[in-house]
């Protein structure tokens, strides 16, 4: 550490560990890389994570902030037994109704009927001007997400999006733009077609982003708003096409869930057999070239380009047959990266992308060998990669994570 002290190395990364948001943290963390720490030390005080404290709020905890010139209601129940060294679940609960002008909190901010296993849920609210299938409700996932982190001990591989009605559509809409942070998605009496509305306006849309994560659906068979047997058609494709899947109608359930106390149990044990891989070997995503959806885990596609003659042909399950019609009639070019790890090799398998970038975890990766990237069956790299102090932190800035950590970015340009 070149003469840095042990206590030094503490107070700074103290600090770290007290900043607000990411944006404080990002500035505090050159203080960290300038110090001059190594980065075996950086990574191990990364994977330790901030201290927790007991004495915090429990029960309901209703709490706000502002953004982009509005204010965003939630609030979080925290078990009374909170306790500091356990790390806990997480489920963000959406609510139907989006449609309502006002952004004000609803009900009681409990999570209420719908409780399952002790664990921290998180109630966020949507409105009109900010439904959940919008980048502002991206944002605001985020934001609270980020926000409960730095105060209760959250296990970031099991936190989970459920919704109902409007909700559940919104559950499909995360889990297509902005996955990563999120193990499973569990969407009841909801409707992924809503999102191709005119009315919506949710914009394009990738159902091969799908496979990334597993859900769990309920619909009722008397529902009249979304019936088991419409919804149901489209489960059955996506389930056809790779996406994981345990889909439970519910044959008298209207458009209500008075059929939680039968569904609950396997709901639970779902969630908990579903944790998230914070580096997962299989990547595959399709984005639009936005900042707010080009990213999945260790993926991020950093440029678009033509769609070239030899690229090879990527099954897409926005077809609903091999020749139409799609799900979502996007409007937008797009580019896709599919990705396989075995070790230190990664193949890439790509379409209409001209850039994108690795990112490298010591928890994946062997640094000390060779790394090999095969795109489109070409060699795009071969050769050794250094750890990065500077990269390790920038990136535990802005997620916040104890489990996905990036020792170094890799640039393939196509």
């Amino acid at each position: 550490m070149l003469g840095l002290s042990a206590s030094d190395v503490d107070s700074k990364f103290k600090a770290f560990w007290e900043a607000k948001n990411t944006q404080e943290a990002a500035k505090l963390a050159p203080d960290i890389v300038n110090s001059g720490v190594t980065f075996e030390e950086a990574f191990k005080h990364l994977k330790t994570g901030r201290p927790y404290s007991a004495n915090v709020a429990k029960g309901v905890v209703k709490a706000s902030y502002r953004a982009h010139g509005r204010e965003f209601f939630y609030a979080l129940n925290i078990p009374d037994s909170y306790d500091p060294a356990h790390r806990y679940q997480v489920r963000f609960q959406l609510h139907g109704g989006v449609v309502r002008p006002s952004n004000q909190p609803r009900g009681d901010g409990t999570i209420g009927a719908l409780a399952g296993a002790e664990q921290i849920y998180v109630i966020p609210y949507a409105w009109a001007d900010a439904p959940w299938w919008s980048e502002a409700q991206i944002e605001n996932l985020n934001t609270i997400l980020d926000t409960v982190k730095r105060t209760y001990n959250v296990d970031e591989n099991r936190v989970v999006v459920a919704g109902v009605s409007d909700g559940g559509t919104g559950a499909f809409y995360i889990a297509m733009r902005a996955a990563t942070p999120f193990a499973s998605f569990l969407p009841l009496n909801g409707n992924m077609m809503v999102l191709r509305s005119e009315d919506v306006a949710s914009g394009d849309l990738f159902p091969n982003n799908l496979r990334n994560k597993p859900f769990f659906a309920v619909n009722g068979g008397r529902d009249p708003l979304y019936p088991a047997a419409y919804a149901g058609r489209y489960i059955a494709h996506l389930k056809e096409k790779g996406v994981e899947i345990d889909y439970e109608p519910q044959a008298d359930g209207a458009h209500n869930t008075a059929w939680w106390p039968t569904v609950k149990d396997s709901f639970e044990a779902f969630v908990r057999s579903h944790p998230r891989k914070p580096l997962p070997d299989t990547l595959t995503w399709e984005s639009s070239g936005t900042a707010i959806d080009n990213r999945a885990h260790w993926l991020i596609i950093e440029k678009l380009g033509p769609k070239g003659r030899n690229e090879p042909p990527l099954d897409d399950v926005n077809l609903l047959t091999n020749v139409g019609p799609m799900i979502f009639d996007n409007s937008h070019p797009s580019g896709r990266v599919d990705l396989v790890r075995m070790g230190n090799t990664i193949t890439a398998t790509t379409r209409g992308v001209a850039e994108f970038t690795l990112l490298l975890s010591p928890d994946a990766f062997d640094f000390a060998q060779p790394v090999r990237v095969l795109a489109n069956g070409r060699v795009a790299f071969n050769g050794r990669v250094d750890l990065s102090v500077a990269t390790l932190l920038k990136w535990a800035a802005r997620d916040n994570d104890r489990t996905m950590l990036f020792g170094a970015e890799l640039n393939i340009k196509l």
